[in-house]
């Protein structure tokens, strides 16, 4: 085997490594997700045996997540919606 063959074998195992090495990081991330979610669902299901809405909660973190400028006027334009076409 001549040099540049070795050469080439080196980068395939290394592009491998780092594949492998990309992967296995993937893997941890998905398990730390699906813990995360996990927890999220069960903050969910308390809130609800206490007499919360997870619905409501759901939109309340999704308007916290607006700016708030933004939703005024988000907030102004659906009222005017709202309002043309009769529903109060």
């Amino acid at each position: 085997m001549n040099e540049e063959q070795n050469n080439e074998i080196g980068e395939f195992k290394s592009k491998d490594n780092q594949l492998k090495s990309f992967i296995e990081r993937i893997e941890r991330l998905e398990e730390e997700k699906y813990n995360i979610l996990s927890d999220i669902k069960e903050v969910y299901s308390e809130a609800k045996s206490t007499g919360y809405d997870p619905k409501i909660m759901r939109k309340v973190l999704i308007i916290r997540k607006i700016d708030t400028g933004e939703r005024l006027e988000q907030e102004a334009l659906l009222d005017t919606y709202k309002n043309a076409l009769g529903i109060f």
